[in-house]
């Protein structure tokens, strides 16, 4: 056991952080702390533009960074850990789906610090027509295979209205049905 201990305890854990496979970024009220190589590829960005900026920079629109704030405390809060799929903005303005997973160091204050994980989804999922901010968070909670009545609870709003979205949402996407929506929404 000593050869492991003195491998452990080499170990530089802030080389491991900027050279993970994933991208990771540490965080304080939402504004990045610092970040590794891997979210700079994924936001094609270099590490300056993202350090000591809001999240805000990394979301289609102001409305959804708000919105996905205001989702992330009772969540996190109950489970200790938030994740979602959502489609997210890279700097030169692309839209692309992006899975996001978040742990903060104290669960009573879920935006106070913590770090957080992206993993770009482009390459099996595509944004291929023009969405609203809201339905690109019912497009999210779709592909999760939620019903309506389930992503009106998570949004806060009727599963009437979620149909509408969906129904605008098939429009858009020229689908028949709710699976043809979901595969072309999953890039199938």
């Amino acid at each position: 056991m000593p050869a492991l201990a003195n491998t452990t305890a080499a170990l530089d854990y802030q080389t491991a952080f900027h050279l993970a496979p994933i991208g990771l970024v540490l965080a304080r009220e939402r504004i990045v702390e610092d970040c590794n190589e891997a979210v700079c590829a994924i936001f094609r960005c270099p590490r300056e533009a993202l350090i000591g900026q809001s999240f805000l920079v990394l979301y289609p629109s102001a409305v959804e960074f708000e919105r996905i704030g205001e989702r992330i405390p009772p969540i996190m809060t109950a489970q200790g850990s938030y994740a979602d799929d959502r489609i997210m903005k890279r700097f030169d303005g692309e839209l692309f789906w992006c899975h996001v997973t978040g742990r903060s160091l104290d669960r009573a204050e879920p935006h106070a610090a913590g770090i957080w994980t992206f993993e770009d989804l482009s390459a099996t999922r595509r944004v291929a027509v023009e969405l609203t901010p809201r339905e690109r968070e019912i497009a999210a909670q779709l592909v999760t295979g939620k019903t309506s009545k389930q992503i009106g609870k998570i949004l806060d709003i009727s599963s009437r209205t979620v149909d509408i979205y969906r129904a605008r949402l098939m429009r858009k996407y020229d689908t028949g049905n709710a699976t043809e929506l979901l595969q072309r929404l999953l890039g199938n």
